[in-house]
């Protein structure tokens, strides 16, 4: 990671009279992805485009390489180190050969150079046996490797990818995000990709901007937006689920008491954290964070947190349930599989909820 490659500073996009975009500064780092995340029509995409010097912004500058972009829009020089794939590949009748090494011909790339890239970058997509395949024969999978192969092959300068996982079924999309994911390291590209799923980001990322109402309401590494969310937005965007409002009874020496707002005026949980008595925050736990025990719990640990109350909800999901518990509070709580059979969870049965202190994010 060094200079950014791109950046933008003062940014407005309006349509129909209406702010979809006002971000007042953002980098992108060369060597790095950065995710554009977000709920649908949140501005990721019309950020992508703004970064990607397609669309032109209503006020503000864009830069490349520390030179201010004239005009909000490029020449064809700098446009044409920037390439890109759609969520849906957009790929010409003919071959898989013919449709990867497009760009380099468009760039006058000499013919012996245009075969070894395409060879090369074929071999790397793992699609070389389907290399004089017509593309209409290609499954979802298959279709999109050659996208993103074509956006790849000339090696660019900036790699936009719009939501390019979204149509593909789970196991074909799992596969091809780690794939991509190590391809992008490999050949050093700096990378735009948007994506509304948390996970797919979590997987590619280098750092996420979490864009809310076309603004950017956090940016960090995976692990800072996740775990130390910047509002409830965001907590609520990465799936921490448990967000509540909490008064801070007391402190000492880092660690706080807090007073979940609307839960039993005897149930107090510990954070770590520095606050001030009296101040009204907002308690962050992540559900995987939160253990489920029996009524005569086993050793908890280090897990200061023992809430005490009845499951009112159990939902399968695969391998993973997710338990609800009404502590004074619903509390949500992600267990596996054999927990569940174990503990004999259901409705009506009475639990104890633990989680550290440590688990426990404050916004203050």
């Amino acid at each position: 990671m060094s200079e950014p490659l791109t950046a933008v500073r003062n940014i407005l996009v309006r349509k129909s009279g209406r702010t979809i975009l006002d971000v007042p500064s953002l980098d992108v780092k060369t060597g790095e992805t950065l995710a554009l995340v977000g709920q649908t029509g949140a501005g990721k995409s019309t950020l992508l485009n703004v970064l990607g010097l397609i669309t032109r912004p209503d006020r503000g500058q864009i830069f490349w390489r520390g030179d201010v972009v004239k005009g909000g829009l490029p020449g064809s020089d700098v446009r044409r180190r920037i390439s890109m794939a759609f969520q849906s590949p957009l790929l010409f009748r003919g071959t898989v050969r013919e449709n990867v090494a497009y760009g380099l011909k468009v760039r006058r790339v000499p013919p012996a150079d245009i075969t070894k890239r395409v060879v090369a970058i074929l071999e790397i997509f793992g699609i070389a046996d389907r290399a004089d395949a017509n593309t209409e024969s290609l499954s979802g999978g298959e279709a999109q490797r050659v996208s993103l192969a074509r956006a790849v092959v000339f090696e660019p300068a900036l790699l936009l990818l719009d939501e390019p996982m979204a149509s593909l079924d789970p196991g074909t999309r799992d596969k091809l995000i780690r794939e991509v994911t190590s391809i992008i390291k490999e050949l050093g590209l700096t990378c735009l990709y948007v994506t509304h799923s948390r996970e797919e980001a979590y997987a590619v990322a280098d750092r996420l901007a979490v864009i809310d109402a076309g603004r950017v309401a956090q940016l960090g590494s995976p692990e800072d937006v996740f775990y130390r969310p910047a509002t409830a937005a965001v907590a609520s965007f990465v799936g921490t689920e448990n967000i509540l409002p909490a008064t801070v009874f007391d402190t000492a020496e880092g660690l706080a008491r807090l007073r979940i707002d609307g839960g039993a005026s005897e149930t107090l949980i510990e954070a770590v954290t520095p606050a001030v008595p009296g101040s009204v925050v907002t308690v962050c736990v992540r559900p995987e964070e939160v253990a489920i025990d029996s009524m005569t719990p086993r050793a908890t640990g280090s897990r200061r947190n023992h809430l005490a109350g009845k499951v009112i909800g159990v939902t399968i999901l695969g391998p993973t349930a997710r338990i609800t518990v009404d502590c004074g509070f619903p509390l949500a709580a992600l267990i596996t599989r054999r927990s569940l059979d174990e503990l004999a969870l259901a409705p009506g049965v009475p639990v104890i909820a633990g989680f550290k202190a440590t688990a426990v994010h404050v916004i203050q």
